[in-house]
């Protein structure tokens, strides 16, 4: 009796624990969205100039610009859309077959790419002074034109490639009367993979790269 009598206590203080979770859940979420829709939610634009070098035996330079425009849910956090234009520069050993027959008029070592994205950005510290951010684009990216990008083990083609940036930087505000303006500043990672890529000798089809991005908000 006493055995089922504490099995009961049991279930029964994690049943109220969980319950409590879902009610802190559901009002942290209506917090984030009810500004929204409400039209209360503060709008705020990015834009971004970005620069990175490729790693690995497969690997390409990348320049680019992007924009993201969203709202700024809560002071800790920014969630909007975003679109860009980059240059991808491939590095490496050319292909062998590169330069003859139907790949060497069909591929190119220098190619625009076009991302689009979700953007998630969240604040550390008070948007009154430098502090820090993270910021994380994630969605597809197509490469322009008609011709593919050439590897050294491997050729990009012109279907969707899953885009991924996250940066970690400092957030520099103009001055402390408009905290809405500010430069950013921060490292990044570039990611892009996809399962239409055309592979050789085990390629594993994706591009990583490093470097700086330099953005301003308001």
């Amino acid at each position: 009796m006493f055995r089922r009598l504490s099995f009961l206590t049991f279930f029964i203080v994690i049943a109220t624990c969980a319950r409590a979770q879902y009610y802190e859940l559901a009002n942290q979420l209506t917090n984030l969205i009810s500004p929204a829709l409400s039209g209360s939610a503060t709008y705020r634009g990015y834009v971004d100039l970005t620069g990175t070098a490729g790693i690995g035996t497969n690997r390409a330079n990348f320049v680019g610009i992007s924009t993201s425009q969203g709202f700024q849910y809560a002071p800790w956090f920014f969630m909007g859309a975003g679109i860009g234009i980059d240059v991808a520069m491939a590095r490496g050993d050319d292909a062998v077959y590169e330069t003859s027959g139907y790949y060497g008029s069909r591929t190119t070592k220098t190619q625009a790419m076009l991302p689009v994205f979700s953007d998630f950005r969240f604040n550390i510290g008070s948007a009154k002074s430098s502090s820090f951010f993270i910021d994380l684009k994630i969605g597809a990216a197509w490469f322009l034109g008609s011709k593919y990008l050439e590897m050294t083990d491997f050729t990009m083609g012109h279907g969707a490639q899953f885009f991924l940036r996250p940066t970690v930087g400092l957030r520099i505000p103009v001055n402390a009367a408009n905290t809405k303006q500010a430069f950013n500043i921060g490292v990044s990672y570039q990611l892009l993979t996809s399962n239409n890529n055309y592979r050789r000798n085990g390629a594993s089809g994706t591009l990583s790269a490093f470097g700086v991005t330099i953005g301003f908000e308001w």
